[in-house]
């Protein structure tokens, strides 16, 4: 009769010693995605907030009145959520200027402020009142060529048959480059 050999294999112990080592790795791997699932909703939370804060902000500056001094409260619905939007409107030491602060947070916790911006903000145009028209220089000075070919610096047109015409094909530039 031969001895009675002990079978390869593992122990009861050490399969509870590596099965405890893989639950550790495993936790801390949802752990992390955890992490990662919150900052990625932070982020997501503060990039609506801000928009909805300048979306305010620009709404008070080009609004046809001025905005009144004071406090004020706005609930908006914007990305499948309500949000509150607490708007401050202040004096300051301009006469023709007031300051503008919005603070922005989510209805279901209205304690906790997500994005706040602040703007100061100027007294609308009267009625009539048309922009200034901007224009190039006279005479091709600085800015006043920019986009015309033609002869460099003078901001006339090329002579017929030049290059810089349009529709006419341009030489290459020494090196072979072509501009």
């Amino acid at each position: 009769m031969k001895p009675r050999s002990r079978a390869a294999g593992f122990t009861l112990m050490e399969v509870l010693v590596a099965l405890a080592v893989v639950v550790l790795g495993m936790m801390a791997v949802v752990k992390a995605l955890n992490t990662y699932t919150d900052r990625t909703d932070r982020v997501r939370q503060k990039t609506l907030a801000s928009w909805i804060a300048t979306n305010k902000l620009t709404e008070l500056a080009i609004g046809p009145t001025w905005p009144e001094l004071g406090d004020s409260d706005v609930d908006v619905e914007f990305a499948h959520q309500q949000w509150r939007c607490e708007i401050v409107v202040s004096k300051t030491a301009v006469d023709n200027l007031r300051r503008v602060d919005v603070s922005v947070s989510l209805l279901s916790d209205p304690g906790r402020v997500v994005h706040k911006v602040s703007a100061l903000i100027e007294p609308p145009a009267p009625p009539g009142f048309l922009p200034p028209q901007w224009s190039a220089p006279p005479g091709g000075g600085p800015g006043g060529a920019r986009g015309q070919r033609g002869q460099p610096g003078t901001g006339q047109p090329g002579q017929p048959g030049q290059p810089g015409q349009p529709g006419e094909p341009r030489q290459p530039r020494e090196g072979g480059e072509r501009g």
